[in-house]
């Protein structure tokens, strides 16, 4: 689904309902021809669901996106009460573009406080307002396009992490290596300015502050703990000199090289 667009329009629900269910222990329901499009919301206990012969396990703080067209069966937790809660809205002429974008959005997602929120809210108006009337229906929408949402939010942050642990393993594994922007981004199959980008919103610094970082932090374990020479320990750690390594040390630590290597040797608490 597109950020930008609904996944339905307001027109197209018929109506919209709500409830909630405990099921006693080994509880089964179904099976079911599913004519909805329905969010069922676990609490507690566990639900394995076959839809179209396709087996599925749910556990507590998930949600569910069931489709029309489908059949389904419900299995429930064999010790523990299960209790689930559920929104349904009957949606009219369902295109096959939206049917597609209906079926990319995935089977299920954590619950969200606001989901929960708005489940409350549908749940108390229920009460005296219409299943066919507009709030309602309004309500069960906003519903799935807050389910559409999340999805969206979920998949871009893992795909932001994704991006950004490639990154940091290349440097982790290969910081003694000349580096550009231009380089990390091509190892990582994004583009330069939004490498950047991620960089910023998951760590709040760049691709290349962290790889200097990184640098500064190997350079100091070899200060401490080895015997090599300033001079070594710049090449190995991607320092193009031994002046450019000490600047960097400084910059970032207060101190020289040296100084830190002394103060390490003494068994000093300096740093």
């Amino acid at each position: 689904m597109d950020k930008n667009h609904s996944l339905f329009s307001s027109g197209q629900a018929a109506f919209a309902d709500c409830g909630s269910i405990v099921y006693s222990p080994g509880g089964r329901y179904g099976p079911r021809f599913q004519n909805d499009v329905q969010l069922v919301l676990l609490h507690t206990g566990q639900m394995d669901i076959r839809v179209n012969g396709s087996s599925h396990t749910v556990m507590p703080g998930h949600v569910i996106l069931l489709k029309p067209g489908y059949e389904e069966y419900f299995e429930f937790a064999k010790e523990n009460d299960t209790w689930h809660r559920w929104i349904a809205i009957r949606v009219e002429n369902l295109t096959d573009q939206q049917f597609e974008a209906l079926s990319r959005l995935p089977f299920q997602l954590p619950i969200s406080a606001e989901l929960n929120k708005l489940t409350d809210i549908m749940s108390e108006l229920k009460t005296f307002a219409p299943l066919d009337g507009s709030l309602i229906r309004h309500l069960g929408l906003a519903a799935l396009h807050l389910y559409a949402s999340e999805h969206l939010r979920h998949y871009g942050s893992a795909q932001i992490q994704l991006s950004v642990n490639a990154a940091k393993k290349i440097i982790h594994e290969r910081y003694a290596e000349d580096w550009s922007l231009n380089g990390l981004a091509r190892c990582v199959n994004v583009a330069p300015e939004h490498l950047v980008r991620l960089f910023r919103q998951h760590d709040n610094t760049t691709p290349i502050k962290y790889l200097w970082s990184f640098r500064v932090r190997q350079a100091i374990d070899l200060l401490t703990h080895t015997g090599l020479s300033i001079s070594e320990i710049a090449e190995r750690c991607g320092f193009k000199t031994a002046v450019h390594f000490s600047r960097c040390v400084r910059e970032r630590m207060g101190k020289s090289p040296s100084d830190i290597r002394k103060a390490a040797w003494q068994n000093t608490n300096e740093i």
